[in-house]
């Protein structure tokens, strides 16, 4: 059994968790929000397709709609290859915290790893900016 070392990525949102998780829950607002998702997605079946800029064409499987804040997805890159990202949205006082789970995949480097690390915190704290101001 092999267990991937992981790393939290969290921030907070002064919004209604409900709030933030129905919009981050959205696939239609992916682009919004999510820099390697910018040109969209476009729904297939259970999946959604898109362009991952340099990792190139990815599909997507969003965990379904559900009311415990569970906005795991998983990515599925050209070459085959599924990546799971797990992803919550929990009540933090009268606004949210937004967790993202990044694995360390096998593949990766230190380099590699810190590059995610600090891509996905952006895309958080884009989240955090569009609902705090209202989107």
């Amino acid at each position: 059994m092999t267990i991937m070392p992981a790393r939290i990525i969290h921030i907070g949102i002064a919004c209604h968790w409900i709030d933030v998780c129905a919009f981050a829950g959205n696939p239609e607002n992916i682009a919004l929000w999510a820099s390697g998702l910018a040109s969209g997605l476009v729904r297939d079946g259970d999946d959604w397709l898109g362009d991952g800029g340099p990792i190139g064409r990815i599909r997507v499987r969003f965990a379904p709609p559900n009311p415990f804040g569970i906005l795991d997805h998983t990515v599925t890159l050209e070459d085959g290859n599924a990546v799971f990202n797990p992803m919550r949205v929990v009540q933090n006082g009268d606004g949210a915290l937004v967790t993202f789970t990044l694995f360390h995949r096998p593949d990766q480097d230190a380099a590699a790893i810190e590059a995610d690390a600090a891509h996905i915190l952006q895309d958080l704290t884009q989240l955090k900016a569009l609902m705090e101001n209202g989107v």
